[in-house]
């Protein structure tokens, strides 16, 4: 056996590494058994040979390449557990014979010399390449440990040490390996991986298991089998990474696809598949169901060609509705991958938001307040037209978004607001608001005598909202209101009248000393709050035949109880008090008292103030028309000259003349109306008007009416409804007044009609005259408007876009009364109004006006 070239084996294993930590070393260092000892060395004259042979197979297959480097390693493994196992069952008959005779232990030294000889030998065989074995020999012994594997200094060189594989090995590889030899221990499933150390080093591990043992090696790498190794790792990584992404992609649900080079679908998710309709996502690449339109996979490719990456919103349909898309699109080398978020939900919301923004701004801008709302940079944002004009500042400086600093000192140098003593103070104290949390008010008594209250509003989100409120009229009318009621108060005290108004409890609110002398009441029975019963005791005392009975029940009573009463009582002194109960809107009741005692004297007073009122009348009558008359010759000249200049012929105006021209034109042709109204009203009242009775035509009277109002209706898209199928051809009366009559009326109808709504004027055949009636959709009228919708100088703003004079009814109850005719209103709540006048058909109507 030894004649088979030994050095041969020897050759092979001198290009072996350092035999530290080899098997031989563990047996000299006592870290295997004694009887694994003594079997080693009795199997070493069997084991040399085969070592011999399997390193000149190695030698040769690695020169040749006709075997793996796998499959030289397993080898090497098979022989090293031959030879263990030989080397034990020889130490074991060694020791035997050397019981029987001790001529054979000389023979056992030298055969225990050559199995020393084999195991060294072996272990060189295993030190060919740095490598490390675990030996598992039952599942109730530990493992044993043969072989080198030199790592970095922190590799373990005990048995726990090594077997902690997550203190030497990468996290991922430790518990790939922990599985690896969990499975081959208990279900005996062979293993082969690819590991790396904490260092990076990668190794080869292999796992087996035969009859008796568990056996786990571990190899070293060449650089290139790393090199190879660190290529299959990273290989793992990307699959790992790659079915992960595949995993987020499959969850997500936005669509997502892969294109190759030629830009068809290699793979879509589900959400892609659920996009397109299809049964799965393979049957949408099978398909090739597009989930965008034509011309956006056109722009996508398009964009491909200058810039990998493609950011865009794009619009398809899914489930019958247009939705859009953000859609992604990388380019790569072989192919493209997208990725779809739909935004239809935040495109909605958006329109919403700058719908609503909008309406705000046109809200705010109708509003009398002036309102400016600056950003957290401090800049002007937005501002309503109240604002432009109570600071008069041109647009254009503040459309360049000024900040509130610049805009503070323009109003400063422009003489807008008012100096203070110490202005960088003062304006840091005020634009302190954008660091504040809650609101802060200021007041701004400005040069030209207004009065500013100021409120700074801090934004959630940043910024201030700044409110100008104009207070100079409100409180002027608050002054106003506290002098008048101060001049009331000293009125009523020193009047000669005794003054008492009661609530609707019945107690007394007010009242004046002379109330309580011409009772003679004392300071108490007359102070507020007390009951209209005590006095009433207290006064039918004082009286002959006591009216306080009826005072009571006009206080206290129902609403037919309280009207208006008038009378006198006289007093058990001789004094007689004329009385007036008048019942006030808010409920209240107001009862004065007049000594009417010397009747001559009363008689006189009221003579003199009869005249003085005839006097008034007379004066009023003669103003009225002396001022109409005087009013009417310069309007006419204005109303000349406004035409004149819009005359192209006159001269070129430029658009802000322009517009002053129409609008002198249109208040002067106004106020024409209303003076040549007011001289009709006292020409009625002075019975000095006559009609001009003729055949009236009603289609002619109508549409001259119609043609005068047409703007106004057209400016609030109002429609005209004439209903003339039972009207008369012609009736006798006055044209020009009844065209003014179907004017007032028409016009008073679009001061209250919606928008959008409809007037409707009709004209019917009575049997003793003729009707028009003129019916609009306004809101009607209540039935405290109806007593006085006649007066005149009363506008009624209920509802109405303009605040007249109040002369158009008035006019008309006239006009019509003087043709003999009469007018009346029906109306209800939301039912609209409908004014209808009749005029009587008789040939001797001329005679009757006149």
């Amino acid at each position: 056996m030894p004649g088979q070239n030994p050095h041969g084996a020897g050759s092979a294993v001198s290009g072996g590494h350092d035999d530290s930590g080899t098997l031989g070393s563990a047996i000299q260092g006592g870290r295997l058994s004694w009887r694994a000892r003594a079997g080693l060395l009795a199997s070493s004259a069997l084991a040399w040979p085969l070592a011999g042979a399997v390193a000149h197979a190695e030698t040769a297959a690695v020169a040749t390449a006709g075997l793996s480097i796998s499959t030289v390693e397993v080898m090497q493994l098979a022989v090293f557990v031959g030879v263990t196992g030989a080397a034990l069952l020889s130490a074991i008959v060694l020791i035997r014979e050397r019981a029987r005779t001790s001529a054979e232990n000389v023979e056992l030294r030298s055969r225990v010399a050559d199995v020393n000889a084999a195991l060294r030998r072996s272990e060189a065989l295993l030190n060919l390449r740095d490598q490390r074995v675990v030996v598992w020999a039952s599942e109730n012994k530990k493992p044993e440990l043969v072989g080198t594997l030199p790592v970095e200094s922190g590799a373990p060189e005990e048995r726990a040490a090594f077997l902690a594989f997550g203190r030497w090995l990468m996290p991922r590889s430790a518990a790939a390996l922990e599985h690896a030899v969990a499975g081959l221990r208990e279900k005996a499933r062979p293993f082969d991986l690819v590991i790396e150390s904490q260092a990076g080093a990668p190794l080869e591990v292999h796992g087996r298991k035969s009859a008796a043992h568990v056996l786990v090696r571990f190899v070293s790498l060449s650089e290139t089998q790393r090199s190879q190794a660190r290529l299959r790792i990273e290989n793992q990584r990307l699959a790992a990474d790659h079915d992960t992404i595949i995993g987020l992609l499959e969850a997500l649900k936005m669509p997502a696809w892969l294109r190759d080079e030629h830009g068809r679908l290699k793979w879509v998710n589900r959400a892609y598949a659920d996009a397109v309709e299809a049964e799965s996502a393979e049957a949408a690449v099978r398909d090739a169901k597009e989930f965008l339109g034509g011309q956006a996979r056109e722009a996508i490719a398009t964009q491909h060609k200058s810039h990998p990456v493609f950011e865009q919103s794009l619009s398809t349909v899914i489930e019958g509705d247009r939705r859009v898309f953000a859609v992604t699109d990388v380019a790569g080398g072989d192919g493209s991958a997208g990725l779809a978020c739909d935004t239809s939900a935040i495109e909605t919301i958006r329109g919403e938001y700058e719908r609503t923004v909008r309406s705000h701004a046109d809200t705010l801008d109708q509003l009398n307040t002036a309102v400016a709302i600056f950003d957290t940079d401090e800049k002007l944002r937005f501002f309503n037209q109240a604002f432009q004009k109570l600071w008069g500042l041109d647009s254009g400086f503040l459309h360049s978004a000024p900040d509130n600093a610049l805009l503070l000192d323009r109003l400063r140098s422009e003489g807008k607001i008012a100096e203070q003593p110490e202005w960088r103070r003062w304006k840091e104290g005020l634009l302190g608001a954008y660091r504040a949390v809650e609101s802060q008010e200021h007041w701004w008594h400005l040069p030209d005598g207004k009065t500013i209250r100021v409120v700074a509003n801090p934004q959630p989100k940043g910024g201030v909202t700044w409110v100008f409120e104009n207070l100079t009229e409100k409180m002027d009318l608050e002054s106003r209101y506290r002098t008048a009621v101060r001049v009331q108060g000293e009125t009523l005290d020193n009047l000669a009248e005794g003054v008492a108004v009661f609530g609707p409890d019945g107690r007394l609110r007010l009242s004046n000393p002379a109330f309580a002398t011409l009772w003679g009441l004392s300071a108490d029975a007359a102070k507020p709050n007390v009951h209209v019963s005590t006095i009433r005791d207290l006064c039918d005392r004082q009286a002959v035949d006591s009216p306080w009975p009826g005072f009571v029940a006009a206080i206290t009573g129902f609403d037919d109880e309280r009207r208006d009463r008038h009378g006198q009582s006289e007093l058990n002194n001789g004094t007689v008090l004329r009385y007036a109960v008048i019942p006030l809107p808010n409920g209240q009741v107001m009862m004065t008292f007049v000594d009417v005692t010397d009747s001559v004297r009363v008689e006189r007073a009221l003579k003199d103030k009869n005249e003085a009122l005839e006097k008034s009348d007379q004066l009023k009558n003669d103003f009225v028309q002396h001022v109409s008359y005087e009013l009417r010759s310069p309007l006419t000249n204005i109303i000349g000259f406004t035409e004149l200049l819009s005359v192209p012929t006159t001269g070129p105006l430029n658009q802000k003349q322009r517009e002053y021209v129409e609008h002198v034109s249109s208040s002067s042709s106004v106020l024409l109306t209303i003076v040549n109204d007011i001289l009709d009203l006292a020409t009625v009242d002075a019975g000095i008007m006559q009609l001009d009775i003729s055949e009236v035509h009603v289609d002619r009277t109508i549409a001259a009416a119609a043609e005068l109002v047409a703007d106004r209706l057209q400016e609030h898209s109002i429609r005209l409804v004439v209903d003339a199928t039972a009207a008369p051809k012609t009736f006798h009366g006055d044209e020009t007044r009844i065209r003014q009559i179907l004017y007032n009326l028409l016009s008073n109808a679009a001061n209250y009609a919606p928008e959008a709504s409809s007037i409707r004027l009709a004209c019917r055949q009575l049997a003793d005259g003729v009707e028009f009636s003129v019916h609009d959709d306004g809101p009607g009228m209540p039935p405290d408007v109806l007593d006085s919708v006649f007066r005149r100088f009363e506008p009624r703003t209920n509802g109405g876009r303009r605040r007249g004079a109040g002369l158009g009814l008035s006019i008309v109850k006239s006009f019509v009364e003087l043709h003999g005719g009469g007018v009346r209103i029906e109306t209800g709540k939301d039912k609209g109004t409908t004014v209808i006048c009749t005029f009587p058909d008789m040939p001797g109507i001329r005679a009757a006006a006149e």
